[in-house]
């Protein structure tokens, strides 16, 4: 098996991710979509053969002792990718996902322009949010790069593994990877604090202690960007209380009401023609409302109505507000655009122009006149 050839192929098509196990032909994922190549299935010598022929002497005793290592690597001239080898029913198995050499500009990755502002935001705690594969690592690598050609800022990621690679310009940029240049996240970011930084990139906040140190490098005047497993605005507040001790719950509140700036929460749709697919963002800035909503618990479920309301003074959006200019927009079929939306029925109504006469938080979308 000729895994750059592979690799080349999986480029060609504009693949997302590639999969690889014993006894089945390789897989593509095209637009969310899997579908086989037209490539004999490898056999376990020729996986063993290209572990060996890519891993390093640490990525390789790291497989051999636990059964499954994550890593980034390049082809020269092709890609990037981040790699995770496992096995299953004792063969090797790999996927690799592609990351391309350069950022994608805001404008080529189709995010809207509140995004950018959140970008050059001096302090405080932006969390990107969504299912694995909706763009989270893309969008935060667009942000340190606008960052980094706008601004002179000293940026420290903390990755597992390192994706994008950046290189300075205006900003100074030190990538991190946990395994290699550290133990892991909290050992890396209990000494973050005295390596003089502006911002902090953290590739995926997973415990407490993560996001405690995240809270208090907020707290403490520095823009700290992150990620979480979750859908939305209202349920991110919640995940992060819930990292903590019941005992705590209220002073966590606190503490995340005066150092959140934003939730950004993605979903990626298919593009209507079928080739491709478009981010819909739902964007959250936390205003006084917000905070408030976030110290009560009893109001946290009311983030979603102030985001509505805040479209125009704040450049916020929900869901389906953003996925409704796609659809005006003619990015997305009306089929993708109720499949993916929070509320099917709501959204088609609105699409045949019935509303309520108390909601008046679509009329900027109706107009055009929205500021996103």
């Amino acid at each position: 098996m000729n895994i750059v050839s592979i690799l080349e192929k999986m480029v060609q098509t504009n693949a997302s991710d590639l999969h690889l196990k014993v006894g089945a032909a390789p897989v593509l994922r095209v637009d969310g979509l899997l579908q086989s190549m037209d490539v004999p299935p490898p056999n376990q010598e020729e996986m063993v053969k290209v572990a060996d022929q890519i891993l390093t002497p640490r990525q390789k005793k790291t497989f051999d002792d636990t059964r499954e290592v994550d890593f980034g690597f390049g082809v020269p001239g092709l890609s990037r990718f981040r790699c995770n080898f496992y096995v299953q029913r004792g063969t090797i198995s790999m996927v690799f996902r592609r990351i391309p050499f350069s950022v994608p500009s805001f404008e080529e990755l189709n995010l809207p322009p509140a995004i950018r502002d959140l970008a050059a935001s001096p302090r405080g705690l932006i969390l990107v949010t969504g299912t694995v594969g909706s763009g989270k690592s893309t969008t935060l690598a667009a942000m340190i790069e606008h960052m980094n050609h706008a601004s002179r800022k000293s940026v420290i990621t903390i990755e597992d593994p390192v994706e994008f690679l950046l290189k300075d310009d205006k900003s100074i940029i030190s990538q991190r990877e946990v395994g290699m240049d550290t133990l892991s996240f909290q050992e890396g970011l209990r000494h973050v604090l005295r390596q003089d930084p502006d911002v902090i990139l953290i590739g995926e906040i997973r415990d407490v202690e993560t996001m405690q140190i995240a809270l208090m490098a907020a707290d403490t005047g520095h823009l700290v960007l992150s990620t979480l497993h979750t859908t939305d605005s209202a349920q991110t507040v919640n995940r992060v209380i819930s990292f903590f001790q019941p005992h705590q719950h209220e002073e966590i509140r606190f503490m995340l009401a005066s150092t959140l700036r934003a939730v950004i929460s993605m979903r990626l749709l298919p593009k209507a023609g079928g080739k491709g697919r478009v981010p819909a963002a739902e964007i959250m800035v936390c205003t006084a409302a917000i905070r408030d909503y976030i110290t009560d618990p009893g109001k946290t479920q009311s983030i979603r109505v102030a985001i509505q309301e805040g479209v125009n003074q704040y450049g916020m959006q929900t869901f389906d507000q953003a996925i409704m200019r796609l659809y005006k927009q003619e990015q997305v079929t009306l089929e993708d655009a109720l499949k993916h939306c929070t509320n099917p029925n709501e959204f088609s109504l609105r699409v045949k122009g019935i509303e309520a006469t108390s909601d008046k938080t679509w009329e900027l979308f109706e107009s055009g006149g929205a500021k996103l």
